[in-house]
């Protein structure tokens, strides 16, 4: 199952009020796991970027007056994410963003029933409690100490992590139980299964193998097998 966990940073909170994307970042998941595959643009927004919004991400319109616009980039990103669900933390606020850019080149928008949003996700699962990026990498143990500001594609990365523990885990202790070594099934680590018992069987050596036993022992120089006499 190929999903693309998705993360813009933009220059304030309404593209309906001419705010725009400045940087984009994915990263590709397979069955929840990232494969390496990533996509990630910085975006001129043809535009300034008011300093609040500055603060937030690092990008200045000076930083980005000489990065493609969203027009030269959105091949490839469309491309990149083909009809893979989009895993987005709060994710209306990314769809808005994406859809406005599409819109303004006369391009289809994409539907947010493709949109799966962890914040949601999060809330579910953990009632009451934070549901901030930061706050669930807290949460699951991740480190996010690079994070000293926000970043499309090291906050897509990060959510790869989280989302993929929000749906349960890596679960470590799912391993061939023959690379154990401890008798348990593929798949069922730590479930023990009774085994019927079963009689150790004789097993007396024949006459003729004790002979040829004995002979092989003679052609051996002091064998440490030969009983003392």
């Amino acid at each position: 199952m190929r999903e693309i966990a998705l993360d813009t940073e933009t220059t304030g909170f309404d593209p309906l009020q001419g705010h725009r994307i400045v940087e984009i970042g994915c990263v590709e998941l397979i069955n929840h796991m990232p494969t390496g595959a990533h996509f990630h643009r910085y975006i001129n927004p043809e535009r300034d970027v008011p300093p609040e919004a500055a603060a937030v991400h690092g990008l200045t319109a000076d930083r980005l007056a000489n990065e493609p616009v969203f027009a030269a980039v959105v091949g490839e990103f469309l491309d990149f994410v083909g009809e893979s669900r989009l895993v987005i933390h709060n994710a209306e606020f990314d769809m808005r963003f994406i859809n406005a850019e599409l819109t303004r080149l006369g391009l289809k928008t994409l539907p947010m029933t493709r949109a799966l949003d962890t914040v949601a996700m999060a809330r579910q699962k953990f009632p009451g409690a934070p549901a901030s990026l930061d706050a669930l990498c807290r949460r699951f143990g991740i480190d996010n100490s690079n994070r000293v500001l926000h970043g499309a594609l090291l906050d897509a990365q990060l959510l790869g992590e989280v989302y993929l523990e929000l749906c349960g885990g890596r679960q470590p202790d799912l391993v061939l139980g023959a690379a154990r070594g401890d008798g348990t099934a593929a798949g069922t680590a730590g479930i023990e299964t009774p085994r019927a018992f079963r009689e150790p069987r004789p097993h007396a050596p024949l006459p003729e193998e004790i002979e040829a036993h004995a002979a092989l022992l003679d052609k051996l120089k002091e064998p440490i097998w030969r009983a003392e006499a």
